[in-house]
């Protein structure tokens, strides 16, 4: 009997060890509007990101990376689901190129079927924490069509839509970005005078004094409809947070939602880490109204812009923290990038709320400058990924999707084209080359330029057809806009197509000569055939932003409470800091 106590003790002494699943975990961080010039790792020396950088230092650095589309709601489609957003309905060009508010019927077709999905019948516990700016419902308030939970996840915490300004109140808002709403707000009275006008003018009211009255009672009610749109009520119902189908927080407190995310982060991860999972944080950072809290505030050399780097750059080291803690660096598979390049049009005189996209020409909207979709990109998996690895090879945030699928054990859709390749072989350092030969880069239906990776030499050409027009200095991004056109008087047409070699030429400053080089006329050539080609594998689809898919229809507004009076609050319990 005593030599038994002493086996038992001598057993209990030693160290519990976890055991780690057969299947890695995923991890995977995006930010929003983040420029690839914006993070230590990619040349920013005053920006301090000493979290993101130190992924890069233990795994690989992506330097070739990139977004299908140069505007959140195509990019994340094309992210989630391994193809061109264009093939789901999911870009477009017209009055809208992303969806703008939580009760339009447009978003992700029920018919896709993203990563997250597979990995569900993989048995993967699966969740998104953070925006998701892919729709919400179809036809009623709550048939959820488009919610993440309709999409292969079994938990979501988080905004349905995404961060905008009018998310915070006015006071904090920089003057310029305030008196744009009220350009726009005048622009709204304008068009509703002129019809009302118009209407009173061609009624039966015969009576003069009766058509004065009817003119101003209609003006009056419409002045405070829109009132109502504009300042009252917008943060009502597209600033909103939910938990699953539920909402519970109805407008969002935008001062506390970041700490409340990271929460649940931790949270996941900790129910989690006895079996395998896939959490995908997509941040609020650093989409413009740029909110940051005291503790990072006037931190940062570059103002607001700076400190909310940094401020993300903590909730990554944070979780990265919550998975070493749980036991699971060595299984997990950590991911970074961002959903496209910075919005250049977002800088205004003293306040840089718009990203830097370092020496690459263009930013957020530009469908072919490599400003708006070259992104960082960041794989961390010890034991597997060699530290230190630097790839310059093209590589597409489309090739998430088979990466996963094919770690995890599933097996890709035979029934639809995906558009990504697998990473593995490249993260592994089996293979030098990637599987893509040509990237096409959409500006909605537009094709406006086609990347060509010439394999045998390793050299990058981009052919652009479509080119939007910059201001004067071509610096600042496009002329009076929120963000650069696809189509008519805001872009210039290029025939013969402008030819770069982005091997040599990444910032896109000299165009191959179209007669005096040689090589132009070969490179044309090989892309055209490439494009005909392509253009047969594009089929016709129902339009997810179209005009009467993107307007604003109030059966179908999430609502926690009576609408449109929604209000509520139920996160009493979900308030302490994680800092």
């Amino acid at each position: 009997m005593k030599m038994l106590f002493t086996m038992i003790s001598c057993l209990m002494a030693f160290p519990v060890i976890k055991t780690t699943n057969s299947r890695p975990n995923f991890v995977l961080l995006m930010a929003d509007d983040l420029g690839i010039g914006d993070i230590g790792c990619f040349g920013n020396g005053t920006i301090r990101t000493p979290n993101i950088d130190k992924l890069a230092q233990e795994g690989a650095k992506l330097t070739h990376h990139i977004a299908a589309a140069p505007i959140c709601t195509p990019s994340r489609a094309a992210f989630l689901t391994g193809r061109y957003p264009l093939r789901s309905g999911m870009d477009f060009c017209g009055p809208s190129r992303a969806l703008m508010w939580n009760a339009a019927s447009g978003g992700l077709p029920p018919n896709e079927t993203t990563f997250a999905t597979i990995l569900q019948k993989q048995g993967y516990s699966t969740g998104i924490i953070g925006k998701w700016h892919q729709g919400v419902n179809c036809e009623t308030r709550s048939d959820h069509c488009h919610h993440p939970l309709s999409h292969g996840f079994s938990y979501f915490y988080g905004m349905p839509f995404t961060l905008i300004m009018e998310c915070q109140s006015q006071a904090s808002t920089p003057a310029y970005i305030q008196s744009s709403s009220q350009l726009s707000f005048s622009y709204y009275m304008i068009a509703i005078a002129t019809a009302t006008l118009i209407a009173v003018k061609f009624s039966y009211l015969r009576n003069i004094i009766i058509r004065v009255m009817a003119c101003y009672a209609i003006v009056g009610l419409l002045f405070l409809f829109a009132y109502y749109i504009n300042y009252g009520f917008i943060n009502y119902w597209n600033c909103i947070l939910m938990r699953n189908h539920e909402i519970i927080e109805q407008p969002m407190n935008v001062q506390r939602t970041s700490f409340q995310m990271l929460k649940e982060a931790h949270q996941f991860i900790e129910r989690n880490k006895n079996v395998p999972f896939l959490l995908f944080v997509s941040f609020l950072h650093v989409h413009t109204p740029l909110v940051t809290t005291d503790a990072f505030s006037g931190r940062s050399v570059h103002g607001i812009y700076g400190d909310n780097i940094e401020e993300m750059d903590f909730m990554v080291g944070s979780i990265v923290d919550a998975v070493e803690k749980a036991g699971l660096k060595s299984n997990t598979l950590i991911y970074f990038a961002s959903d496209h390049g910075g919005h250049l049009e977002a800088n205004n005189g003293e306040f840089q709320t718009g990203g830097w996209n370092g020496i690459y020409k263009g930013g957020k909207g530009m469908a072919g400058w490599e400003g708006g979709i070259r992104v960082p990109g960041i794989f961390r998996w010890p034991g597997v990924i060699p530290f230190g690895t630097v790839i310059d090879e093209p590589t597409s945030l489309m090739d998430i999707y088979p990466t996963l699928v094919q770690l995890s054990g599933g097996k890709l859709p035979k029934d639809r084209i995906i558009d990504g390749w697998s990473l593995v072989p490249l993260l592994k350092k089996e293979t030098s080359r990637s599987e893509h030969e040509f990237l096409f880069h959409y500006c909605g239906k537009h094709l406006h330029a086609v990347r060509w990776h010439q394999k045998d030499s390793g050299n990058t050409w981009k052919a652009h057809y479509v080119t939007p027009e910059f201001y004067p200095d071509g610096a600042g991004g496009c002329y009076d806009k929120v963000l650069c056109a696809c189509e008519g008087e805001g872009v210039i047409y290029h025939d013969p197509p402008l030819l770069f070699e982005l091997s040599t030429d990444p910032s896109e400053s000299n165009p191959l000569q179209v007669h005096s080089d040689p090589r132009y006329k070969t490179a044309i050539n090989r892309i055209e055939k490439a494009v005909a080609k392509h253009r047969k594998t594009i089929s016709t689809v129902p339009q997810q932003l179209s005009l009467w898919n993107g307007i604003w229809k109030p059966w179908l507004q999430p609502c926690c409470g009576t609408f449109p009076f929604c209000w509520c609050d139920k996160e009493t319990n979900n308030r302490t800091s994680i800092i």
